[in-house]
């Protein structure tokens, strides 16, 4: 079999989020090497053996593994069909140095739940646009991290409405020019976390969701009104024609263009 060795890497606009590196590797083995950002990777087909502190640790379909900056590390196929990997390289404001311990003692973590948040996360990241879906996304990813390796650290999170309903206020004042969870938190003083939780506990509706449903719901008057997808997008807040399109296709079931041309008349009554 010819070695293989397919990479995209790219930063997106998510503070805290370094790098996002995909990969396809057959026979390439990293050397011991280290990072100045955590490593958090996901293995989507094939497996991973690493030395990380002098131990041997693998990464099995249903683990996340989180590698802590500045510790030494390896990388390996474990069979001659190599690995598919995907991986965020996190700054330390999003895991601060205190887990960097616990992180040695146990980089490899078995949760079902997390793992497919993980990958959500970098759907979310592979779309401009989606920026308040992954902001919330890596919020609960990271907490659910700092859950595994300090539970003491992880509060309860209580109901609470009133928040619930000022963020829904400031989604609503800012539906075109949309904002970021980080500043949401500032102006609302809540941490970022408790927000998604709030909103979502109140009206069981993710932030990111329910702004999106707001977009789509004004563009279909726009289109409606016989407006251009590539205009309406830009009137109602997508990044752009494709955006809007992905998410209209989404929540409506056919393109923005479909919709205004089949819309274009009343149906006939008997």
């Amino acid at each position: 079999m010819a070695a293989q060795r397919e990479i995209s890497a790219w930063r997106p606009r998510i503070p805290g989020v370094v790098e996002v590196f995909h990969a396809h590797y057959t026979e390439y083995a990293y050397p011991m090497h280290v990072h100045e950002a955590w490593t958090l990777l996901i293995v989507d087909d094939g497996a991973v053996r690493y030395d990380l502190d002098r131990h041997e640790h693998g990464t099995p379909h249903d683990t996340v593994s989180l590698l802590p900056p500045q510790v030494p590390h390896n990388g390996s196929p474990v069979t001659e069909d190599g690995f598919r990997k995907r991986v965020l390289y996190l700054d330390l404001s999003r895991l601060d140095a205190s887990l960097i311990g616990p992180a040695v003692d146990g980089p490899d973590l078995r949760d079902p739940l997390l793992r497919r948040r993980v990958g959500q996360l970098h759907t979310a990241l592979a779309h401009p646009g989606d920026e308040l879906e992954a902001e919330s996304r890596l919020t609960l990813v990271a907490e659910r991290l700092r859950g595994h390796l300090r539970p003491r650290l992880v509060e309860e999170t209580r109901p609470d409405p009133t928040l619930a309903d000022r963020l829904r206020e400031l989604l609503d004042a800012r539906l075109v020019d949309g904002v970021s969870l980080d500043e949401a938190a500032r102006l609302l003083h809540a941490h970022p976390a408790h927000l998604v939780r709030a909103f979502s506990g109140a009206f069981g509706i993710a932030p990111h969701q329910y702004l999106m449903s707001r977009r789509v719901d004004r563009a279909r008057r726009l289109l409606l009104d016989g407006g251009r997808p590539a205009e309406v997008a830009t009137t109602t807040g997508f990044y752009d024609q494709s955006h809007l399109t992905r998410q209209f296709k989404r929540l409506v079931g056919v393109a923005p263009g479909r919709y205004r041309g089949g819309a274009t008349r009343a149906p006939r009554t008997r």
